[in-house]
């Protein structure tokens, strides 16, 4: 037999990969040995619009088949009556499990990777301490005076100087700001003019990054990354180091500030208002089924850190995409617009104005507007379950324990058999009912908010806050994206806008 000769092999190279990107609107093909590794690096840059692409093509649930001898079969689904099944009738049968906590890793025994009894309790303290009406007023100042004094400041030294602001850093800032403050009490100040660097914020963007790409390798290629320390291992160890860190000296300030006397925060009322933080080292909270201590370090350290990135990741994207969805349908922006002097005295229907949470809780429109923003783009873009045991889901798919099951939150906003034709419009109204009315729409087929016992407890939280930055930002402003300025996805577990939303403002009124 002859030898082959290097060109060949580069030539064969170039026709593998070749190959898998002229078919990035089929189905993705099955190579011997590699499976459908290479389909998945080639579109890894799109991985979300790849996933809108080949779905339907596959009636809403394709089987993934990585390399021969690794773990990396994937069934991909949109299907709502297999995301019904698992989330909520079936729920029993699919726990976040081991290799969801080992691919999270970083954030500890929090309640995102929490299963059985310590996920209820997580679930049932935090919820207790959410709903408590000294956290919710606490919830309304800080927010209030972060738009007015910082949020405000910024745009307002932006206009003056004619500078482009990054959009996706200001909210990044501001929910970092508020997070912090109503977790731990701590302010760290960085919505300000002065853009100061946050380390926290930039590993935390890191972690998310790496961790992102633990779902497209193969688990032993990320962990020999990890024991050799190099690559996307090499960026989440360095950036775990920062956050531990960070962690460590606010839970230390806490305890020393609480020492002296120091644990709450006068609201306009006189009434005290605590942040989660002090509540979890002041109050006596105990449950013998999980057998947490709640003063622990670790257990404080692993809790703050799922709450910080709930509260500042998840918030900011949003606001990020529907800014910039206003500013590509400018009838949208009007009707809301509209809809903000309706509520306001006439007085004050032209004139600057901050709005508090009390004003903007009836508003139908915005908050339609919201939930269509968090459609399209819903700042979780994909979820991830293992079963415990084989099952077979609604669609007719045998799954097993060795099975990754990943729902695409992005794909599924895409697909015109669950939103209809128009699904990929920008398209409040789909919201509305006949009568003006919010219309309810079921959590397995928009599921920006989780589905079943998992919904999320910080519903309300994040719609409070994003009201109010919405209904100011829009009321007194005007954003134009910079010219050549792409906005596309960026591949991460938390749908960043890749670059940032670069954009000048200008008063609207």
């Amino acid at each position: 037999m002859g030898s082959i000769e290097y060109p060949e092999i580069l030539i064969a190279i170039v026709c593998f990969f070749l190959t898998c990107y002229l078919t990035r609107h089929g189905l993705p093909w099955n190579w011997p040995l590699v499976g459908m590794l290479p389909s998945l690096a080639v579109h890894l840059h799109r991985l979300h619009d790849r996933c809108a692409d080949f779905l339907p093509l596959a009636n809403y649930t394709f089987l993934f088949k990585g390399p021969w001898f690794t773990n990396m079969d994937i069934l991909l689904t949109v299907d709502p009556g297999n995301i019904q099944y698992i989330m909520t009738s079936n729920f029993a049968n699919y726990p976040k499990g081991d290799e969801f906590a080992m691919i999270f890793d970083i954030l500890g025994d929090g309640i995102f990777n929490a299963d059985g009894d310590l996920w209820k309790f997580h679930r049932k303290t935090t919820q207790s301490l959410i709903n408590h009406k000294r956290f919710m007023k606490f919830l309304v100042k800080v927010n209030y005076n972060k738009v007015e004094k910082g949020l405000v400041s910024i745009l307002q030294h932006a206009f003056k100087h004619g500078l482009v602001i990054d959009l996706q850093d200001v909210f990044q800032r501001l929910t970092f700001d508020t997070t912090c403050m109503l977790i731990t009490g701590y302010d760290p100040r960085c919505l300000s003019i002065e853009f100061p660097d946050v380390p926290f914020s930039r590993a935390l963007d890191e972690a998310e990054e790496a961790i992102a790409y633990r779902h497209a390798l193969p688990e032993n290629i990320w962990k020999l990354q990890k024991r050799l320390g190099i690559g996307p291992e090499k960026t989440l160890s360095q950036a775990w180091k920062i956050l531990d860190h960070f962690m460590k000296n606010i839970i230390t300030m806490k305890r020393e500030e609480l020492e002296k006397g120091k644990s709450s925060f006068k609201v306009k009322d006189g009434e005290e208002a605590v942040d989660l933080l002090t509540s979890f080292l002041t109050e006596e909270i105990q449950d013998t089924k999980s057998g947490v201590n709640i003063k622990d370090d670790k257990f404080l350290r692993d809790t703050i850190l799922n709450l910080m990135i709930a509260g500042r990741d998840t918030t900011s994207s949003a606001l990020t995409w529907f800014i910039w969805l206003i500013t590509q349908n400018p009838k949208v922006e009007d009707r809301i617009r509209a809809e903000l002097r309706g509520i306001l005295p006439a007085e004050l229907a032209y004139k600057w104005h901050v709005f508090r949470a009390e004003e903007t809780n009836k508003l139908t429109y915005l908050h339609a507007a919201l939930c269509e923003s968090l459609r399209l783009y819903p700042p979780v873009p994909f979820q991830h379950k293992s079963p415990l045991k084989p099952d077979t889901l609604p669609s007719g798919h045998r799954v097993t324990p060795k099975m990754k099951i990943v729902f695409s939150l992005y794909a599924m906003a895409r697909m015109k058999a669950i939103w209809g034709a128009d699904c990929l419009e920008f398209k409040p109204e789909r919201w509305i009912n006949e009568q003006g009315k919010l219309k309810y729409e079921p959590s397995y087929k928009f599921l920006s908010f989780n589905a079943g016992p998992r919904t999320c407890l910080g519903k309300e939280v994040a719609f409070t806050q994003m009201k109010m930055v919405g209904s100011t930002l829009i009321h007194n402003y005007k954003f134009q994206v910079v010219n050549a300025h792409k906005v596309k996805p960026d591949v991460s577990v938390i749908l960043h806008v890749k670059n940032g939303l670069k954009v000048k403002a200008r008063f609207h009124l």
